[in-house]
């Protein structure tokens, strides 16, 4: 868990620190130091210490979704008529149930939920969708297919603007 304090005390050899892993973790802790101007051991020990405060929550390798033949990406808005917590344990346990479930928003304004999903296509997406429905009740869906990725970062904006 992030505490307050350990996001204040990160500075400027911990932001570039942090840049360097999210372009490419496997990189060696020598290239990195070198890369962000520092020597080894003080790297690996803030890296150790933003791991162990939450600020570095994993490392993962990014995989192609097409390579695994799940090129459909859609977006699916989702409206409850139910706001009990019983009906959002049972979306919480639906949403962790299916892998095809990437990221789950909670929402304010007419949206309650968006929900990306990946399938290999229409076909698919559409018995992703009949497994859901079964699994828990929803008021209204809206499906979208994205006709093209423009842009799909996972590393944050933590280097200041120039």
């Amino acid at each position: 868990m992030v505490t307050d304090a350990s996001r204040s005390t990160l500075d400027a050899l911990d932001r570039r620190i942090l840049h360097e892993l999210q372009i490419d973790a496997t990189v060696a802790m020598e290239e990195i130091a070198r890369r962000v101007g520092s020597s080894k051991t003080p790297v690996w020990n803030r890296i150790r210490k933003m791991r162990e405060s939450g600020v570095i929550d994993r490392q993962v390798a990014i995989v192609s979704p097409e390579a695994l033949g799940l090129g459909a990406c859609f977006f699916v808005l989702v409206r409850t008529s139910r706001h009990s917590a019983d009906w959002l344990e049972k979306f919480i346990e639906a949403v962790n149930r299916h892998p095809e479930i990437c990221a789950a928003h909670r929402l304010a304004g007419d949206i309650d939920y968006i929900l990306q999903v990946r399938v290999a296509d229409a076909g698919s997406f559409d018995a992703f969708y009949r497994r859901l429905i079964e699994d828990v009740e929803i008021f209204n869906v809206t499906s979208l297919l994205s006709m093209e990725e423009i842009r799909n970062e996972t590393a944050l904006p933590v280097m200041p603007r120039e």
